[in-house]
């Protein structure tokens, strides 16, 4: 097992039966993504919500490990800007492409306003969208319906969908190709799992990418 996973599970133990099986997938759906040249949405509501940002705060920069650009990019910017270059090449870091939907407000309140509130994310995704990019949906009811509209849209065009949801899964259970089910029924008890789940899916990510 991978550290990051035991360490999970040792903290976390009723994840391990609960949910190890599909850490694993979602794992295996992202890594293949990325590997692929795909991109993350990411969309929830309320807190889930701030979770799709915190989510994109690890996979867009550095979390447990300084992302080098690579050498030749890095020569690139030297020989074209000189020192402005050299500056930006040390500074920039390496970066899994992701999105949180819940971050476009102008869109989001004039598409809830002139069409229907309860479609922003699945036309964002319709926008955004390719096969090959995972869908992440954040719901602890598992029922959000703006979210499920999310993940109608994303497997209508060939994107591979994670829902990170409470013990039932609600709709996404059946809808989504993965669904990491914390196990718990309340609110914050749900949402107090899924951060350590994601956090260790990024540092899982971090490592398959950016270490030897």
């Amino acid at each position: 097992m991978r550290p990051i996973l035991q360490k999970l599970y040792e903290k976390y133990p009723e994840l391990q039966e609960a949910c190890s099986a599909d850490i694993d997938a979602a794992f295996e759906v992202l890594r293949a993504s990325f590997e692929s040249g795909g991109k993350l949405l990411l969309c929830g509501n309320g807190g889930s919500a701030a979770d799709c940002e915190h989510i994109v705060g690890e996979l867009m920069k550095g979390f447990m490990y300084r992302r080098q650009v690579p050498a030749d990019y890095s020569s690139r910017l030297a020989a074209e800007y000189g020192d402005q270059g050299e500056y930006i090449a040390k500074h920039l870091q390496g970066a899994l492409p992701a999105i949180a939907l819940v971050s476009h407000t102008a869109l989001a309140t004039a598409f809830a306003n002139d069409v229907a509130a309860d479609l922003i994310f699945a036309q964002q995704v319709y926008g955004y969208g390719k096969p090959g990019d995972v869908l992440l949906g954040i719901s602890t009811s598992g029922n959000s319906a703006n979210v499920l509209h999310a993940v109608r849209v994303a497997k209508t065009l060939g994107m591979k969908t994670i829902a990170l949801t409470g013990r039932t899964g609600g709709q996404m259970n059946g809808l989504c190709d993965v669904a990491i089910r914390a196990p718990w029924d309340q609110t914050p008890d749900i949402q107090e799992r899924h951060l350590p789940i994601y956090h260790a899916l990024c540092i899982l990510l971090e490592e398959a990418f950016f270490t030897s």
